[in-house]
């Protein structure tokens, strides 16, 4: 799959994001230059790590019987070190329905094998850039 990012030059740093037949916008915030149009880069890459939590938890408690009827995750970042090689997320779940202390507890263990959360704490990810 190929996800393409296509500068809107009606803008200074606005960009059309493309992913299958979905289209999504990133910019810059104000303080960046940009017109703070939709989630920065960061965002986006905290934005899947929340997003893949959410959906495996959705899986998993349907696949399972577990009652989830709610479910929100929030996600907090601290880029203070970033410069120094220490980017932390903290994520919180949460979780409504007729859930068991058990349930809850599964559910959390569950969130921490999410494929984002993996592929971010351990996996070596290659990244090459050239131009076209």
């Amino acid at each position: 799959m190929t996800i393409t990012v296509r500068r809107d030059t009606a803008y200074p740093m606005r960009q059309i994001v493309q992913v299958r037949g979905h289209e999504l916008i990133a910019d810059g915030t104000i303080q960046e230059g940009g017109d703070d149009a939709g989630p920065s880069a960061h965002d986006l890459f905290d934005a899947a790590l929340g997003t893949c939590k959410a959906l495996t938890l959705v899986w998993y408690a349907h696949r399972k019987g577990i009652p989830l009827e709610g479910l929100e995750v929030s996600v907090d970042r601290d880029d203070s070190k970033e410069r120094e090689g220490i980017y932390k997320l903290d994520t919180t779940l949460h979780m409504s329905g007729p859930l068991s202390d058990a349930q809850r507890t599964e559910l959390l263990n569950v969130a921490g094998k999410c494929p984002v959360h993996k592929l971010m704490t351990t996996a070596t990810v290659e990244v090459s850039t050239k131009l076209a």
